[in-house]
């Protein structure tokens, strides 16, 4: 090789080799800071599209779950405030029948009826305040059944159904001007509370099942969203223990490559001897 004064290759070299280093030892720093491997669509385009993808659906999942506790939170409430109106039906279904006793005298009857009226405003009183968040599946407020997200596309629902237990109405048959100051009043009150005590049970049938359903499908939800999170986790992390690695030896290099910049450096030194 040639001793030249304009153009020191070996310096040239030495400075590519260096800028290399640096650039790779950059780049395991960021890693280290950001814990990823690819924090941008420069590190790798394709698997950084791959992962945001992921991350959007991730996402997604999040907006479901919410939907999906307000479902388990309405339907809770609903079940707890239908179990209350069974345990009534029940209550009156035995003054009902104490009170188809022709034995009975004029006071008792009337305070046995007294009782039989508080309890159908308490039943009136727990289907008006069975809500949650401004919906009520017992009153009648609601003509349509509810439906809840199901999936991170938005296309897929879970349903909880209307179950209008006001009085009067297709489930409790029972009305709330219903009285038992008779016998043969009594007598015709029994019939539409036997009625509407098994419409009220079949109702809590039907909700307790949809009640299981969204508590299934939020443990789903659940497990699915953290293992797309894994598996955005193996695409984009970095490996730390690999990293710290090759940090000690990136810089080891670099003060080797420093070094080698210096002594190519003084390369054209050696041309000043030759004129001596």
């Amino acid at each position: 090789m040639s001793l030249s004064v304009n153009t020191n290759s070996a310096a040239l070299t030495a400075l590519e080799n260096l800028n290399k280093t640096a650039s790779t030892l950059t780049g395991i720093q960021n890693e280290i800071s950001t814990g990823l491997a690819i924090s941008s669509a420069k590190d790798n385009a394709s698997v950084w599209a791959i992962a945001q993808g992921q991350r959007a659906d991730i996402g997604s999942l999040a907006s479901v779950k919410s939907s999906l506790n307000r479902a388990a939170s309405i339907s809770d409430v609903t079940s707890t405030a239908g179990g209350s109106i069974s345990d009534l039906l029940v209550q009156l279904r035995e003054k009902v029948v104490s009170a188809m006793d022709p034995s009975l005298s004029t006071t008792s009857r009337q305070a046995l009826n007294s009782d039989y009226q508080a309890t159908l405003r308490q039943i009136a009183q727990v289907v008006n305040s069975a809500s949650f968040d401004g919906a009520n599946l017992l009153n009648g407020s609601l003509t349509n059944n509810i439906q809840f997200l199901a999936n991170a596309q938005g296309n897929a629902f879970i349903t909880l159904s209307v179950k209008d237990m006001s009085f009067s109405g297709p489930i409790i048959t029972l009305a709330s001007t219903s009285t038992i100051g008779t016998v043969t009043m009594a007598t015709n009150a029994l019939a539409a509370l036997d009625t509407s005590l098994a419409n009220v049970n079949q109702a809590l049938g039907d909700l307790g099942a949809e009640s299981k359903q969204i508590d299934a499908h939020i443990t789903f939800v659940g497990k699915l969203s953290d293992v797309l999170t894994t598996g955005v986790g193996n695409l984009v992390d970095a490996d730390m223990a690999k990293d710290s690695a090759r940090l000690q030896a990136l810089q080891v290099q670099q003060q080797l490559g420093a070094q080698s910049l210096s002594i190519a450096n003084q390369a054209p030194q050696v041309v000043l001897s030759l004129f001596r």
